[in-house]
C-alpha cells in the first residue's frame, strides 16, 4: 500500500469536505501540510499576518459558506497562543471553526522545550473540544471528527493540537469520502400545535428570530411566516439581517443595541416566539427592561440548554428555526390583533422619518449618525457588512441597511475590538462577487490594520471605513458621565489610516464633512481595489450603553 505523510492526510480530508480556503500564518510546525497544499493547487492559502486576524477571517467565511473556516495555527507556542482572541469570539458567536494547532514533538513534550505550553489546556474552555492527536494513523479520523462536531447542533470551534513529527510521519494512503453531518428537525408536531395555539389566542404577538435563522437558511421561511401571520419580526442583536430593510413587518434588531420599535415590541407583547435565539445577555441584558415580566415565551432553539434559561418558557422546545417556522406557516394561526399590528406599524413609519432626518444633520465635525445614514444610500443591495464593536458601531448596529441574506457580520457577544477588518477578508474570500464593507473606529483598526496589505497581496478587495472620532468612545461616555469628565486614556491620536492604505498599495479617501461619505463609498465599491475611507466624526456623539455599571456621580467632585 502506498504510504503518504501526515501533511498529506489533512490536505486530503479538507478537500474531500468541501473546505476549499484555508486561513492561516506560516509556521515551521506544518510544512508539511503546506508543500500538499502547494502540489495540490485547489485549495486557496490566505496568509494573514497575525493568527489572531486569521482566526477571524475564518469566522467569517464560516457565516458565509455555511461550512467550518480552518485556521492553520502553523507554528506551536506563540502563533497558537496567538489565536486564542479569534477562538474565543467563535465560540460565543456559535462559528464552526476547525483550528490545526502545530504542537512540539512528541519526544520533546513535558521538557518545558522551546516554545511549550499546555495548549490543549489553554483552549479546553473557549471551544467545543481541544485534543492532542498522538498517533500519526488517528490523525484523518481525528480532523475529520473535528469538522464533524464543529457543525454539529450548536456549532462553535473545535481545536487539534497536532505535534510536528506527526506531519512528516508515513501512514498508509487515505481516501476520505464527504462527511454526513446530521441536521435536526423541526420543533415535535405537539409543540407545533401548542405554539399556534398560543398565536392564535394572541393580542400583542411578536417573534423574535436570531441567527438560527442565517445558519439553516431560513430567511425566506421566517419572511413567509411574517407575511402569513402578519406579525412584528424583531431581530436578536447582531442578526438585524434576517430579513430584507424595511420590509413591513421587521422591526429591526431589538435590544439595548436596538431600536425603540423592537424594543417596545419584546417588553409590551403578550406573547412572544422565539426562534433560533436565546435571548441572551447582548439581545435583553437578561432584563425585564426589554422582555416583558408577563409576556407568555415559546422558545424554540437548536441547542436544548440555551430554551427558556434566562427567561422562562411556557412552551420549550428543541428543533431548527426555518423547519419550525415552515411548520408553523403549515399550521396556520393568524392571530386577531389588529390594534397592535397598525400601532406597530405607525411606530415603524416614525421611526423611519427619523432615520431619514438623521441624512441632514449638518453639523461639523459630521455626527455619526449622518455618516451612517449617508452610508445607508450608497451600499449595494448586495453589499455585506462587518462591525466592529465600539461606540460608533454601536450606533450602526440599527441603522445600516442589509437587504441580501447574509450581509451582516459583527463580533456578537464577545465583542472585541479589531475585529472588522480581519472578518471583512474573511468574507470576501467566501463571496468574492460580493462588495464588502467594514466599518470600524479609529481604535479598532489599529489593531489590524496590516491585514490591509493581505486584502491587497490576495487580492480581495474590500472598503474599510474609518469613523474616526480620536477616542476610546465607550470609556470616554463613560468617563464623562460618571466620573466628572475626568478623562484619562480615552483620547487617542490617529494616523492617516487613509495615506497608510495608499502606502500598501491601495487606495484612500478622506472625508470631512456633510456630504462625503456617499459618494466616497460609491467610489471605493466601483473601483474593485482595497480602499480606506477615513472620516473625521464629532467627538462628542457618543452613547452610554451600560448604565447598570457605574454608580451614578454624585457631583462634580467626585474622588
Amino acid at each position: 500500500m502506498t504510504n503518504i505523510n501526515g501533511g498529506e492526510a489533512v490536505y486530503r480530508v479538507l478537500k474531500a469536505n468541501g473546505i476549499d480556503t484555508v486561513f492561516g500564518l506560516l509556521g515551521g510546525s506544518m510544512l508539511e501540510l503546506y508543500d500538499a497544499m502547494y502540489h495540490g493547487g485547489d485549495l486557496a492559502y490566505v496568509g494573514a499576518r497575525d493568527e489572531r486576524a486569521a482566526g477571524h477571517m475564518a469566522d467569517a467565511w464560516a457565516r458565509m459558506t455555511g461550512k467550518p473556516g480552518v485556521v492553520l495555527g502553523a507554528q506551536a507556542g506563540p502563533g497558537v497562543v496567538n489565536i486564542v482572541t479569534a477562538v474565543a469570539e467563535a465560540h460565543l458567536a456559535y462559528s464552526p471553526m476547525v483550528v490545526i494547532a502545530g504542537a512540539i514533538t512528541r519526544a520533546d513534550q513535558a521538557k518545558d522545550t522551546f516554545q511549550e505550553v499546555d495548549q490543549v489546556a489553554l483552549f479546553a474552555p473557549i471551544c467545543k473540544r481541544s485534543v492532542m492527536v498522538t498517533d500519526p494513523t488517528r490523525l484523518a479520523p481525528m480532523l475529520e471528527d473535528a469538522i464533524r462536531l464543529a457543525n454539529t447542533g450548536r456549532r462553535g470551534p473545535v481545536v487539534l493540537h497536532v505535534p510536528r513529527d506527526l506531519f512528516s510521519a508515513d501512514i498508509p494512503a487515505v481516501t476520505p469520502k464527504p462527511l454526513q453531518i446530521a441536521r435536526p428537525g423541526p420543533a415535535s408536531p405537539d409543540d407545533i400545535a401548542a405554539i399556534a395555539k398560543l398565536l392564535a389566542e394572541a393580542k400583542r404577538p411578536v417573534i423574535f428570530a436570531g441567527g438560527g435563522f442565517k445558519w439553516g437558511a431560513g430567511r425566506d421561511a421566517l419572511t413567509a411566516l411574517a407575511e402569513t401571520l402578519k406579525v412584528p419580526i424583531v431581530a436578536s442583536t447582531g442578526h438585524a439581517d434576517v430579513m430584507r430593510h424595511r420590509h413591513p413587518w421587521f422591526a429591526g434588531q431589538a435590544g439595548p443595541r436596538g431600536n425603540r420599535v423592537a424594543s417596545r415590541l419584546t417588553k409590551e407583547a403578550d406573547v412572544m416566539v422565539v426562534l433560533g435565539a436565546r435571548l441572551g445577555f447582548n439581545s435583553t441584558f437578561h432584563s425585564h427592561d426589554y422582555v416583558g415580566a408577563d409576556t407568555r415565551i415559546a422558545h424554540v432553539d437548536v441547542e436544548g440548554s440555551a430554551v427558556g434559561r434566562y427567561f422562562p418558557a411556557e412552551i420549550a422546545a428543541q428543533g431548527d428555526a426555518r423547519l419550525t417556522a415552515e411548520a408553523l406557516i403549515a399550521a396556520g394561526s393568524r392571530p386577531d390583533c389588529d390594534p397592535w399590528r397598525d400601532s406597530f406599524r405607525s411606530d415603524m413609519e416614525s421611526l423611519w422619518n427619523e432615520r431619514d432626518e438623521e441624512a441632514a444633520i449638518a453639523t461639523l465635525p459630521m455626527h455619526p449618525r449622518r455618516a451612517l445614514a449617508e452610508m445607508r444610500d450608497a451600499l449595494p443591495e448586495d453589499a455585506i457588512v462587518t462591525l466592529d464593536t465600539g461606540n460608533t458601531c454601536l450606533q450602526a448596529a440599527d441603522r445600516l441597511a442589509h437587504y441580501a441574506p447574509l450581509s451582516l457580520i459583527t463580533p456578537l457577544d464577545f465583542g472585541l475590538v479589531g475585529f472588522g477588518l480581519s472578518a471583512a477578508v474573511g468574507a470576501k474570500a467566501a463571496t468574492p462577487e460580493r462588495p464588502v464593507v467594514a466599518i470600524m473606529g479609529d481604535g479598532a483598526i489599529g489593531y489590524t490594520m496590516i491585514e490591509i496589505q493581505t486584502a491587497i497581496s490576495h487580492k480581495l478587495p474590500i472598503t474599510i471605513v474609518v469613523l474616526d472620532n480620536e477616542a476610546w468612545g465607550a470609556e470616554k461616555a463613560y468617563q464623562q458621565e460618571f466620573y466628572g469628565g475626568r478623562l484619562l486614556g480615552a483620547e487617542i491620536q490617529s494616523p492617516r489610516y487613509d495615506k497608510f492604505a495608499e502606502l500598501c498599495g491601495g487606495k484612500g479617501i478622506w472625508v470631512d464633512g456633510p456630504g462625503g461619505m456617499t459618494p466616497a463609498l460609491q467610489q471605493a465599491i466601483a473601483s474593485n481595489e482595497t480602499t480606506v475611507i477615513q472620516a473625521k466624526i464629532d467627538p462628542g456623539a457618543l452613547m452610554t450603553l451600560r448604565k447598570d455599571l457605574f454608580k451614578a456621580p454624585q457631583d462634580g467632585t467626585q474622588k
